[in-house]
C-alpha cells in the first residue's frame, strides 16, 4: 500500500489485491461498501495520518477510484474542510477498528453478480464496449446470465486470475450490479429455480449484439 500526499487536502493511495488479502478482505466486498471495506478505509485514513500527515478528523472526504491493469487500483481522497467545528460521519475514530471476519478470495471458482434489470446488464455491456474491457470474455471459463426472482444474475465460473484487466473488470461491474455473497451456495438455487437467459459465453454474444447495432 502506497501513500502519496498531492497537496494539503488531497492524497493518493495505491492499493493491490494482495493488500486486501493480507487484511482478509475480499475485493468484491471492498468495492461494494461492506462493513469490512468501511473498516479498512478507516484504517487507511489513520495510516495516512501517520505516514504523510493527512488528517481527516472532523472532515468530510471525497473518494475517487481508478482501476489499473496490473491488479492495482488507486484511491484519490480529497479532504473537504468543514465550516466551524461541524462533526461528520467521516470523522476518524480515536481507536483503530480491527477487521476480524474472514471472507472469500478473488480466486474462488464461482462469482455471482445481480443486476436489478436487464437494462442494467445492457448498460454494463455497452460500457465495456466503449472501454478497454472488450476482452473481458476471458475473465472466466463460463459466463452465463440467469433470471431469478425478477433479477438478472451473472454467473462466472472458472475465474481466470491471469486475466490482465481483472481489476478493471470487477471495478466496473460493481457500478452496475451487486456482488452476491457465498456464491457457491447461492448458485445451486439459481440453477434449480432460475431460468437460463444467455448461455455461455454471455459476454461474447452480448458484445456481438451491441457491435452490430
Amino acid at each position: 500500500m502506497k501513500f502519496e500526499k498531492l497537496n494539503e487536502n488531497k492524497i493518493r493511495i495505491t492499493l493491490s489485491i494482495r493488500d486486501l488479502e493480507e487484511k482478509d478482505i475480499d475485493f468484491h466486498d471492498f468495492m461494494s461498501n461492506s462493513i469490512e471495506s468501511q473498516d479498512l478505509f478507516l484504517d487507511m485514513l489513520e495510516e495516512a495520518e501517520e505516514k504523510v500527515g493527512f488528517k481527516t478528523r472532523d472532515c468530510k472526504v471525497k473518494i475517487e477510484a481508478l482501476a489499473m491493469t496490473e491488479n492495482d487500483f488507486v484511491l484519490t481522497i480529497t479532504r473537504i474542510v468543514p465550516e466551524g467545528n461541524k462533526k461528520t460521519l467521516y470523522a476518524t475514530p480515536k481507536k483503530k477498528p480491527k477487521i476480524k471476519r474472514k471472507v472469500n478470495s478473488v480466486n474462488e471458482a464461482c462469482l455471482i453478480y445481480k443486476f436489478n434489470s436487464f437494462d442494467d446488464y445492457c448498460n454494463f455491456i455497452e460500457y465495456m464496449t466503449r472501454n478497454p474491457l472488450m476482452d473481458s470474455a476471458k475473465v472466466a471459463g463460463n459466463i452465463c446470465l440467469y433470471t431469478y426472482n425478477n433479477g438478472y444474475y451473472l454467473v462466472l465460473s472458472d475465474i481466470n486470475t491471469e486475466y490482465k484487466n481483472i481489476t478493471g473488470f470487477f471495478t466496473a461491474i460493481t457500478e452496475f450490479a451487486v456482488y452476491v455473497p457465498e456464491p457457491d451456495l447461492y448458485v445451486h438455487r439459481i440453477y434449480e429455480s432460475g431460468t437460463l437467459f444467455i448461455k455461455n459465453n454471455a459476454f461474447k454474444k452480448s458484445f456481438n449484439y451491441f457491435l452490430k447495432k
